[in-house]
């Protein structure tokens, strides 16, 4: 069996080897994917863009109606113990800015231990928290040279669930896509609502640029409010470009002139073919690539802030 890439977790408030045992077989998590999650990027022991992953982690539990049993301040001390137990928060020299030592955060809460049988969920339970941490991998060399290859999946989303901008750990239906895509011998799929609008990708927001305009789907069309996403609206000026967020259709990945994915964890990337179709001129093109250095950047910059911060308290 493959080892845990850390040697450390962060559990219900505190460090415990990776390879112990860990929840409950009766945790709701477990048997019925009854939680939420975010996953985030940490350069230099910096957890990137923190409170606006809180803040959709809250916005998640709200809505399936179960609490954090930490606060805000709680999570990000567990975040930085856990990297500095793994060697991965940049301490290496005099300034701690080096090396960056780039991390995978996955926060996970599920409603906990339940040894009752059923959906519908019981008063008492004991909330479960799980804070884990990968080595960070950059989008491959093909993926950035040649861009992503995606296919359309048959899954079609509601655009009226109140479920579909909530990050669960049900994930059955990005797990099937993800398999439709590899059958076709594509990297990632694109979701369409039932009335054939696009939503977003398995793991990331769908962009199309076409001339000096960038459009993303609105909110509200089935998809996840996603932070790379907030980002890119506000700051997609800095790579020349005019954001809007709009209703789009296939037509409209055919008509630009190139298309990206973009998420937290792999930034912004380059996709060149949709269902066999080229897009644009079936290459990466100038302006994804102007976005990915702007957010890579702005990411470089904060870690490094935010890296001279902590050394300076202490």
């Amino acid at each position: 069996m493959t080892r845990p890439a850390a040697a450390h977790v962060w559990l219900d408030g505190q460090l415990v080897p990776s390879e112990s045992a860990h929840i409950s077989v009766y945790d709701r998590g477990f048997q019925l994917g009854d939680g939420v999650f975010e996953a985030l990027r940490a350069r230099r022991g910096v957890a990137i863009e923190l409170a606006g992953h809180l803040a959709r982690l809250h916005a998640s539990l709200t809505a399936l109606a179960f609490e954090l049993p930490f606060d805000d301040a709680r999570v990000a001390a567990a975040i930085e113990e856990l990297l500095a137990a793994e060697h991965w928060d940049g301490r290496g020299s005099p300034d701690g800015t080096e090396p960056p030592a780039d991390a995978v955060i996955r926060i996970t809460v599920s409603r906990g231990f339940d040894p009752t049988r059923g959906v519908q969920p019981n008063a008492g339970t004991r909330t479960t928290v799980a804070i884990q941490a990968w080595p960070f991998s950059p989008p491959s060399t093909r993926a950035l040279q040649e861009g992503e290859r995606l296919v359309t999946s048959c899954v079609h989303r509601d655009a009226d669930s109140p479920i579909s901008g909530i990050k669960t750990t049900s994930r059955a239906d990005l797990v099937y896509a993800r398999l439709e895509a590899e059958r076709a011998g594509a990297d990632d799929a694109i979701f369409l609502t039932t009335d054939g609008r696009i939503t977003e990708a398995t793991t990331a927001n769908v962009l199309l640029v076409e001339g000096d305009t960038c459009a993303t789907p609105r909110l509200g069309t089935a998809l996840l409010a996603g932070t790379t996403r907030a980002w890119l609206v506000a700051h997609a000026d800095e790579a020349g470009l005019a954001m809007v967020q709009r209703d789009l259709r296939l037509d409209d990945v055919f008509a630009a002139d190139e298309m990206a994915i973009c998420a937290s964890i792999g930034g912004v990337i380059p996709v060149t073919s949709l269902d066999g179709r080229p897009i644009g001129t079936g290459k990466p093109g100038p302006r994804t690539m102007a976005l990915r250095e702007a957010r890579e950047r702005w990411i470089d910059e904060v870690s490094i802030e935010g890296a001279r911060a902590r050394l300076a308290r202490g």
